[in-house]
Parts: structure tokens; sequence; C-alpha cells
């Protein structure tokens, strides 16, 4: 099986998943949040990657600089226009070819089996399926190939776990389509990926803002669903 032809789906699912208002709030936070140790979480779930990687919702473009020299070329994909030009602009920095192109996660422009990781960081929050996108991933990795993600995820505390639950429509509205309360490890266990690794923590990306549950691991593709 090929790459999924573009047509009027993708399209429309490349606007729905452009929020202007928020991509700008959130070129303006990146800087902060590298500082405060996104660089070197990025660094680490970046770290032994090789060949052919696909970066889905490759926002400003912040992890090119930290991949390491076995990565043959990266395709960075971002839907948002005002985010895909600095990521375009932040190539220039890049430690390996980069090539910036829009488009969304459910929709990967690679061929089946194709890919020898794909990296999700700080994006399977915001996606609107995460099951379609993570089967999406499955279909591009060749058998045994890499998810690596770096995601702030649902609390293991029952009380602010319920709190998330309550924010999540209006923060969803205000924040570019972001859950707080997906458990997102679980999702990529369900979608029948095998996890290799897994460190659990809490990130606050701004002095303003309590720590979030964060993991950052990797995890192995069987190849395609039966």
């Amino acid at each position: 099986m090929d790459q999924p032809a573009e047509g009027p789906a993708h399209n429309q699912k490349l606007e729905r998943a452009k929020h202007p208002r928020f991509a700008r709030a959130y070129a303006r936070a990146v800087d902060k949040m590298d500082r405060r140790g996104a660089t070197e979480h990025r660094r680490r779930l970046l770290a032994d990657l090789h060949g052919s990687v696909v970066e889905i919702g490759a926002g400003a473009g912040s992890s090119f600089p930290l991949y390491p020299p076995a990565v043959t070329h990266v395709l960075a994909l971002e839907p948002d226009d005002y985010l895909r030009d600095l990521a375009q602009q932040e190539t220039s920095r890049a430690s390996v070819p980069v090539t910036v192109a829009a488009g969304v996660a459910e929709r990967i422009p690679a061929d089946t089996a194709s890919l020898d990781a794909v990296v999700a960081s700080l994006v399977l929050c915001s996606v609107e399926n995460q099951a379609a996108v993570l089967a999406e991933v499955r279909r591009v990795l060749k058998p045994g190939g890499t998810l690596a993600f770096y995601e702030h995820v649902r609390s293991e505390q029952p009380l602010l776990a319920a709190v998330e639950d309550v924010l999540t429509p209006l923060w969803q509205r205000a924040a570019g389509g972001c859950h707080p309360n997906r458990d997102t490890l679980r999702s990529i266990r369900e979608a029948g990926f095998t996890i290799q690794d897994n460190r659990r923590f809490g990130f606050a990306p701004s002095a303003l803002t309590p720590p979030m549950a964060h993991i950052l691991g990797r995890a192995t593709s069987p190849g395609l669903p039966d």
C-alpha cells in the first residue's frame, strides 16, 4: 500500500488543524520552555534515532538542531502556516537534512512500511483522534520501527485528573485542541506498539504554571495490523 492521496478530506483536516492565535502564543512560549528543560527532553527523545524519520506536528522546528548524525533525512509535518514558516527558517540550523511540509498526522505522506522512526513531540495531546493517528504511524513504520514520544498526559493523582477532565473542554478551545487529560501511553499500547522504555515526570512549561505529568520514551511497531 502506498501513501494516501491528498484530496478534499486531507485539505479539511489540514484546515481544522490550524489554530493561528494559539500558534503565535506557542511560538512565543517555546524558548522559555526550552530553557526550563524541554531542549534536554527533546535531545533524549531523538538520541540514537537513525535513517528516515517523520516528525509530526513539528511546530517551530525546535528539534531540528538535535537530531543525531545517523538520521539521513527528516520530513517535518506542520499544519499551521505560521509555525511552518518558523520551522522552515529553523532548517538552516538543522543538524541533518530536513524538509518542512504542510501536513497532518492522520495522513503522513510516506509509503507503507517505509520509515525507520516517527517522532511525536507535544502533539498527540492535540490531534483529533489519537487512535487514527497511531494507526497511521504504524502504517508508515517498518516492522520494528520506532515511535519516539514526548507528551504531557493525564495525571495519576485522582483529584488532579478530575480537574483536568473538567478543564479539558475549555482548554481544548483555548489551546489549539490540546487535551490535558489524555492517557497517551495507554493509547500507544492499544494501537499495538510495544513500549521499550518510558520515563514519567513532572514539568512546568513556565514559572506561572504547575508541573504537569509528562512521558518520554520509545515504542516499536510490530508492522501492519493483521
